[in-house]
């Protein structure tokens, strides 16, 4: 791969003093270089596998984001482009984030180091193939070709018998929703194992089914043990299940890979703990950046957080994680981009407004569950939001309209829910 393309990264990064010298330090740690000169990186190492500062923005004095045991009152930010050579990392997903987001987070002089872009050459996407179902495979599973997907939660996350889960699947599959999840708190307790939660829900939803005439995708959440990840996949496909489940954070990129390999049903990717490598705006990676990553792992649905919802990101960061999804990388086919944390009734007109897509998985825990009249007016009530969003019209004078025909649901679901603030 010597004549390929290379791997090309945009940083963030703080130093004391002029930046010059920290981003060629970063660079050469992260590539053929260490601290130290060494006799045996040979001109021939460094011309063909260091890598290269092609760019350096200098962005002015601030005081320092991050803690060191060097110690600097102010420091020069910048930001900075880096290119690896792709000879260095082959095609490899696990060598790649340890050369672009290794060890120079840990860099003593760095106050400040963020991955803010990632792009990848042609032969590195190509390597790898994405996403199995995705956007277009999760819509002819459920046979539902138009307008946004609505998913929800069981709730409460953790703690329930199985009586009390099998009353509350037995809800949600009656409601009228396009997905239902596991909790990524809910992987294989004693109280309620995989195994009976698999034989319960999918028992469930083929009863539903027989009700409502449309099919309900569950997803179940698989990880655990890296070397019982395949008999768990097993377990699901058996029963006929649809959907597995893995939290990407904690069980790796490299697992993500391996389930790809052999998945029959599509991977949705939950993103719990992503954040502690991603909330600092001078530490980690960007979601835009990591996303290509578990993308070309190949999970088919990635969280990509909510407008207006209870986390962090601000809706412009949300928009853009969601963007970033939809965009093309390579021939893969797109993710289905997973709307969560707190959605309503009040975030489908300005979702719809940023990003003008309705290739998007609403999850909605407490919007569908917590609304007065019970999940069915809750997913009815979602629905509505997004036929109104689309339309063009306000939300508030949908509800009333719908309200003045006898149907509650909208309106109801905006009283009952708070606008974000």
């Amino acid at each position: 791969m010597s004549g390929s393309g290379p791997i090309t990264c945009t940083y963030y990064i703080e130093s004391d003093g002029d930046p010059e010298p920290a981003a060629a330090t970063l660079a050469g740690e992260q590539s053929s270089g260490t601290f130290i000169r060494v006799p045996t990186e040979t001109s021939r190492i460094r011309d063909r596998h260091a890598a290269r500062v092609t760019r350096i923005e200098d962005l002015g004095d601030r005081v320092p984001s991050l803690p060191s045991r060097l110690t600097a009152d102010r420091v020069r930010a910048a930001e900075i482009t880096v290119e690896f050579p792709l000879e260095n990392v082959s095609t490899d997903i696990a060598t790649l984030l340890t050369t672009v987001a290794g060890n120079l987070f840990e860099l003593a002089h760095l106050y400040g180091c963020r991955l803010r872009s990632l792009t990848l050459p042609p032969e590195f996407i190509a390597a790898h193939p994405g996403p199995a179902f995705g956007v277009p495979g999760t819509r002819r599973l459920l046979d539902r070709q138009e307008g946004p997907l609505i998913g929800t939660i069981v709730k409460p996350n953790v703690g329930l018998s199985p009586g009390e889960y099998r009353r509350v699947v037995r809800g949600l599959a009656l409601a009228g929703l396009d997905l239902i999840k596991d909790d990524e708190l809910m992987t294989n307790p004693d109280y309620l194992p995989l195994a009976d939660r698999v034989r319960i829900a999918t028992e469930e939803i083929t009863a539903a089914e027989q009700v409502t005439g449309h099919h309900v995708m569950y997803a179940f959440n698989i990880s655990g043990n890296l070397t019982d990840l395949r008999r768990r996949h097993d377990l699901v496909v058996a029963a006929g299940g649809d959907c597995v489940m893995l939290n990407l954070p904690a069980m790796g990129l490299p697992a993500l890979e391996w389930l790809r390999s052999f998945a029959e049903v599509p991977i949705h990717g939950h993103r719990a703990g992503l954040a502690a490598s991603m909330r600092h705006p001078a530490l980690g990676v960007d979601f835009t950046a990591w996303q290509q990553l578990a993308r070309l792992a190949g999970a088919d649905h990635i969280h990509a957080s909510g407008l207006g919802g209870k986390f962090y990101e601000t809706d412009e960061q949300v928009s853009a994680n969601i963007r970033s999804l939809i965009e093309p990388l390579g021939d893969t086919i797109a993710p289905l981009p997973t709307l969560s944390s707190g959605q309503t009734v009040h975030t489908p007109s300005p979702t719809y407004r940023a990003i003008g897509s309705l290739d998007l998985l609403m999850l909605a825990g407490g919007g569908v569950a917590a609304h007065p009249a019970g999940p069915a007016a809750g997913v009815r009530s979602l629905r509505q939001a997004w036929e109104a969003a689309v339309a063009g019209q306000d939300v508030t004078a949908a509800g009333k309209r719908l309200h003045a025909d006898g149907d509650t649901a909208l309106s109801d679901a905006l009283t009952h829910f708070t606008p974000a603030g």
